[in-house]
């Protein structure tokens, strides 16, 4: 859903990222919370920063009140006043008044720089005694929670990414729609044959705001590639060598054919509009962006992502709900509650209302997921994928990376530079900057 897709890369993200290492470093050296938040009748107040709008607030606002039905002698207050574009600003803002919430809703990515200071807390007990053993959890969603071998928050939203096709652009073209095992050369050529400049369409489109929402759907092309976000040692890039080039490449050479439809607005706004519009022939994208899809009525389709070697490499980003410990009362309250919305009855309603994957195999294979997926066209399709996927190292240098990759990505696909001198602008900050938060 939009408000999901809005999560992935808002106009503040870049922002985010850019501040977040210093805010935590100081955040780290905060004090240890703001009292006990036990009322005069025993009953333990917390504060959930949940960074929801829409659809996904009100499935927030409906999971609360039967916490409440369950739990009266918990008090959730809903709050933190921003979206999660800007939690992470927000939080560490908070740490470093000695005021954090007790739950608020973190990007996966920003976790390890959150995980610095010493009030996150460790939820490892949480997950161990949940309904839902934590083995079962698809990796992704356990890697993307996990810092230094320790849980540090528990997964919120989980995606991953495919590609979806407009089947009216394919048909007009004369294509053939693509399935599991075609290729990334197969991609631009596809891009290529849709592209209508007299009818104004694209073959495809990507995100060149140089935000996250441009960075992380390169890393499945990046590790097809045998790369690595970081190399071995964690003191360098790993895809600094032909893996980024030939990533780098693939941009290339869409931008050199015209095919592509490069959309400088954060998070890819107006792509997806233009995909809507019946403009752009095929986006990756995740299940969030189906319901905007379907309500636009585009007949689709949606199949894996392509590869370099016949085997599709997909990645998933896990956004997370984190706890921070503000004195014992408030922090057994807190552990109850996000341990409580991993239960299977909360977790569906959470997954189909915020446009969230199922978090674990038997959530998968439950009943009401499966009818739920039937009728929504091409979700099983990202739910599959969750088999492979990967993440993003939870690594408190991924933003020293990601923003000059983002640069490098932009760059490229306006056409101000070669894969090979973007890739080497990249490394050379990125190693720099690494060197430092090493």
């Amino acid at each position: 859903m939009d408000e999901v897709h809005r999560m992935r890369g808002g106009p503040s993200r870049r922002g985010v990222l850019r501040g977040g290492g210093a805010l935590a470093l100081t955040g780290a050296m905060a004090g240890c919370g703001t009292g006990l938040g036990v009322d005069s009748h025993g009953v333990v107040h917390i504060e959930v920063w949940h960074g929801q709008t829409s659809t996904a607030l009100k499935a927030v606002k409906r999971l609360v009140a039967d916490f409440h039905r369950s739990h009266p002698s918990i008090r959730i207050d809903l709050g933190g006043g921003v979206l999660a574009d800007d939690m992470l600003q927000k939080v560490m803002a908070g740490l470093v008044a000695g005021s954090p919430p007790d739950v608020a809703y973190i990007f996966g990515s920003d976790l390890a720089n959150v995980a610095r200071s010493p009030q996150l807390a460790d939820l490892t007990t949480v997950v161990d005694s949940g309904q839902v053993p934590w083995k079962q959890y698809w990796p992704a969603a356990r890697e993307g929670v996990t810092v230094d071998g320790v849980v540090r928050a528990v997964p919120a939203v989980l995606d991953s990414l495919a590609v979806v096709c407009n089947k009216t652009l394919f048909h007009r073209a004369g294509l053939e729609l693509p399935g599991p095992g075609w290729t990334w050369p197969d991609f631009i050529e596809t891009a290529r044959k849709l592209t209508d400049r007299g009818r104004g369409t694209f073959g495809t489109g990507w995100p060149a705001a140089g935000d996250e929402d441009t960075v992380w759907r390169m890393w499945p092309m990046i590790w097809d590639l045998g790369g690595e976000v970081i190399a071995e040692g964690k003191r360098e890039i790993g895809f600094a060598g032909e893996p980024g080039i030939r990533a780098l490449d693939v941009l290339a050479e869409l931008a050199r054919d015209r095919s592509v439809y490069v959309d400088p607005k954060p998070g890819g706004e107006q792509m997806y509009q233009a995909f809507a519009s019946g403009r752009v022939g095929m986006v990756a994208t995740g299940p969030w962006q189906l319901p905007d899809i379907r309500q636009a009525k585009i007949d689709y389709q949606v199949v894996p992502l392509p590869s370099f070697h016949g085997t599709s490499v997909t990645i998933s980003g896990p956004d997370t709900w984190s706890v921070f410990d503000n004195g014992s009362a408030r922090l057994k309250a807190a552990r109850t509650f996000v341990g409580w919305l991993m239960e299977p009855d909360q977790a569906y309603l959470w997954d189909t209302e915020a446009g969230s994957l199922p978090q674990s195999r038997p959530a998968e294979r439950g009943p009401r997921w499966r009818k739920y997926a039937a009728e929504v066209p091409g979700l099983p399709v990202f739910t599959e994928a969750l088999e492979t996927a990967r993440v993003r190292p939870v690594d408190r240098a991924y933003p020293k990376i990601s923003i000059p990759f983002g640069e490098a990505i932009t760059a490229v696909l306006l056409g101000k530079s070669t894969p090979a001198k973007a890739l080497r602008r990249c490394a050379d900050e990125a190693n720099a900057a690494m060197a430092k938060v090493r």
